[in-house]
């Protein structure tokens, strides 16, 4: 996984191997030890390749995301939930407009 990652983002790039490994100051036979999997880079090379590529450590890896466990979810028809936007209360009938158009019955929107 590391290494298709790091071959893919370099040939996204449009480098050679050669141009990525004067980029992380190290040989081409190093990179394309990375890339082949024969050798894995170290915690601060990978964290180079990880700014140098503008991706997370995590993405090199392979790693999936991580899913926020303190994700709300509430049902727009739960009358019983205040929904808000930016800190305000969103008003019965804006609530309604969005139901609404959430089902696709727009043709009695003002």
């Amino acid at each position: 996984m590391l290494g298709n990652n790091i071959k893919e983002l370099r040939k996204n790039k449009r480098m050679t191997q050669k141009d990525l490994a004067e980029a992380m100051r190290v040989s081409q036979q190093t990179v394309g030890a990375w890339e082949t999997e024969r050798a894995i880079p170290g915690a601060d090379t990978l964290s180079d390749l990880a700014d140098y590529f503008n991706v997370t450590t995590d993405y090199l890896l392979g790693r999936p995301d991580k899913k926020d466990d303190n994700t709300k979810t509430a049902d727009i028809d739960d009358d019983d939930v205040i929904f808000t936007y930016e800190g305000r209360q969103i008003p019965k009938e804006d609530l309604e407009l969005i139901r609404r158009i959430m089902r696709g019955t727009r043709n009695d929107i003002k």
